[in-house]
C-alpha cells in the first residue's frame, strides 16, 4: 500500500511499515516540516498515497471537501508506543487495502476499527 505518514508517525513505524512491504513515504519527504495540513493532502493526492495520521484535522479537511481522495487511516489508540501502533497497524492494514483504495476515512481505535466510504455526504 502507498502510504504517506504525517509528522505525528514515528519513524520507527514508517520503517516497520517498509519492513511489511508497504511503500511509505513521511511528508517531510516531499514537503517542508512546516507544511499545512492541506498541502499534505493536496501531496497524498498527487503521490496517490494513503495518509496515515494520528490528527483528526485530516479527516475534517477531507470530510468536507466533498472529495473521494486521499483516504485516511487516524490512529485514536489509548497507547502511544511504538510497538502497539505498529501491531495494531501490522493487524489491520491488509483488511483495510480495498476500502483505502476505493477512498474511505479509517479510524482504529482500541476495540474498533470504523471505516466510512468517500466521498461523505
Amino acid at each position: 500500500m502507498r502510504l504517506l505518514a504525517d509528522l505525528q508517525i514515528s519513524p520507527r513505524t514508517v520503517a516497520h511499515l517498509r519492513t511489511l512491504g508497504h511503500d511509505v513515504l513521511r511528508a517531510t519527504d516531499l514537503l517542508p516540516a512546516t507544511a499545512t495540513d492541506e498541502a499534505i493532502v493536496a501531496s497524498a493526492i498527487r503521490e496517490r498515497r494513503v495518509i496515515l495520521t494520528q490528527d483528526l484535522d485530516f479527516t475534517s479537511i477531507v470530510a468536507l471537501s466533498g472529495r473521494a481522495e486521499p483516504s485516511i487511516v487516524s490512529i485514536r489508540l489509548t497507547s502511544p508506543r511504538v510497538s502497539a501502533v505498529n501491531a495494531v497497524l501490522e493487524q489491520t492494514l491488509p483488511a483495510l487495502e480495498s476500502a483505502l483504495r476505493a477512498g474511505a476515512l479509517v479510524t482504529i481505535e482500541d476495540s474498533r476499527v470504523r471505516t466510512r466510504s468517500l466521498p461523505v455526504v
